[in-house]
């Protein structure tokens, strides 16, 4: 049998349809035609379940006129609570595990994607709120134990990567480096705050997170040599392991922050991945609030101020670059020597998603030049299929010709333009396979192969979208 990685889940013609937490699937015809029957696991079988969720559920799916994209929109919005969600309490606090789906492991980074489309409702939901802080609960612990690591079991377990030529410990589930790894926790603990005003998250603990997480940024500046971290792994795979006996190519050391890998899990070329170090200047600016505000740390909030403005004026400087034909544009990757990786990928903290994230103006004119080069043939990862276009990466066979929802997703939620979201909608509806949900990536002229029929994070991504929709542009439910 095949061993299941994020890698490797090609999956074509059925539904796998999550019951529980232990990874137990129910396999099930794609529906073709209406009626569309609800594919989320019953209700005694669901991980969590959210008033609030549901009634958004029944208000948006109402405005909905094509059947088929309400169908999806409550498959997937709810898609993270129904079969990824473990909530319980750890000395008397909340404590929750978020596993991405098919991989029965939790990532910083898409366990905070997945249930930030909750956090709107958790003023409504007290239930859904202790989930979500319990949540950042167990990111706090997880930093702790290892702030270079991006993946972790659900306490000391066995990872199928022990052989992997880092520093691997049992509460690990995989340790690639990834600086958005530790971005992801502070952007849900901040607008958990600014959301609910509760502060009780931001214990000791989250402190010494927060500091680790400074620490773990200036090691990886590389100012002073190597850095401390490392990475090899016994593959066949390139992109699963690094150069330069784990340390990564050479760089010049500018004020950036070096990624060893990307939010793909993929190694970078050149380390200084710039829609990271992007989002850690967001991150950066949000712990020196919560330093300020609540925790009274002078020194940490002058600190996470002072990192934050060194790396914006190295991004200012060395983040652009000049394209042949696309000119004045942010890279992918750079070294600090002028070298410059000119391509986009999916995953986020990506080019595209930049707004998104809060780390740059969607009307900047910098940011619109560097969206047209992702999205046209001068990125050497958009695809061009007989009816649908967009973005793929080199995380999924070998990459070539396979399309991601996530990219037209994003490409939708960075867009103002009703035109261009309503293209990305149909997309979305005709490349699902029928199957109700999301999938990682799906070949640009047969959406029939697809991998990843059960990836949490691209379904509640999906439902974002459509929340966002109804929000701002109601009218092309309608249209749709």
């Amino acid at each position: 049998m095949q061993k299941l990685t994020r890698r490797k889940f090609v999956h074509a013609g059925t539904l796998a349809v999550a019951s529980t937490i232990t990874g137990v699937k129910t396999i099930a015809s794609p529906v073709t035609e209406p009626p569309y029957t609800s594919l989320r696991p019953s209700v005694a079988k669901r991980n969590f379940t959210s008033e609030a969720v549901e009634k958004t559920i029944q208000t948006v799916k109402s405005k909905i006129k094509n059947p088929k994209l309400a169908w999806m929109f409550e498959n997937c919005y709810p898609n993270t609570l129904d079969t990824t969600v473990t909530y319980s309490t750890k000395n008397g606090q909340p404590d929750t595990f978020v596993i991405t789906g098919d991989i029965l492991s939790m990532w910083l980074r898409d366990s905070s994607a997945q249930v930030w489309p909750y956090l709107p409702l958790i003023t409504e939901d007290e239930k859904l709120k202790k989930m979500i802080a319990g949540l950042i609960n167990r990111q706090t612990d997880c930093i702790l134990i290892d702030p270079f690591a991006n993946a972790f079991n659900d306490g000391p377990g066995k990872s199928e990567w022990l052989s992997d030529l880092t520093k691997m410990k049992p509460e690990l589930h995989e340790r690639k480096w990834e600086i958005d790894s530790l971005c992801y926790p502070v952007r849900l603990a901040y607008h958990y705050w600014k959301k609910s005003n509760d502060s009780s998250v931001f214990t000791t603990k989250w402190q010494q997170a927060a500091r680790s997480i400074l620490l773990t940024f200036k090691d990886q500046q590389k100012k002073s040599g190597k850095g401390s971290y490392s990475f090899m792994r016994k593959t066949e795979i390139p992109s699963d392991t690094q150069f330069g006996l784990g340390y990564g190519l050479p760089v010049k050391p500018v004020g950036l922050i070096c990624s060893a890998f990307r939010p793909s899990d993929d190694a970078t070329f050149f380390q200084f991945l710039i829609p990271s170090n992007y989002f850690a200047v967001v991150s950066l600016h949000q712990i020196a609030e919560i330093a300020t505000k609540i925790l009274k740390d002078g020194s940490l909030a002058a600190d996470a101020t002072a990192l934050a403005a060194e790396v914006d004026a190295a991004l200012k400087k060395y983040g652009v670059g000049i394209h042949p034909t696309a000119g004045k544009i942010i890279p992918f990757e750079v070294d600090g020597y002028g070298n410059n990786l000119f391509m986009d990928d999916t995953n986020i903290p990506s080019l595209l998603a930049l707004p998104y994230l809060g780390a740059i103006s969607v009307s900047d004119a910098l940011y619109q030049e560097t969206r047209k080069f992702v999205l046209s043939d001068a990125n050497p990862w958009f695809f061009r299929g007989k009816k649908v276009e967009g973005n793929g990466g080199p995380h999924v066979n070998g990459g070539y010709d396979y399309i991601w929802p996530m990219s037209i997703i994003m490409r939708a939620m960075t867009s103002g333009n009703e035109s261009e979201i309503r293209q990305c909608l149909k997309w979305l509806i005709e490349t699902d396979d029928n199957t109700g949900f999301m999938h990682e990536a799906f070949l640009k002229d047969d959406p029939h192969s697809f991998t990843r029929s059960w990836f949490a994070w691209a379904n509640t991504l999906f439902g974002e979208l459509i929340i966002k929709v109804y929000q701002e542009h109601p009218n092309l439910l309608a249209q749709v």
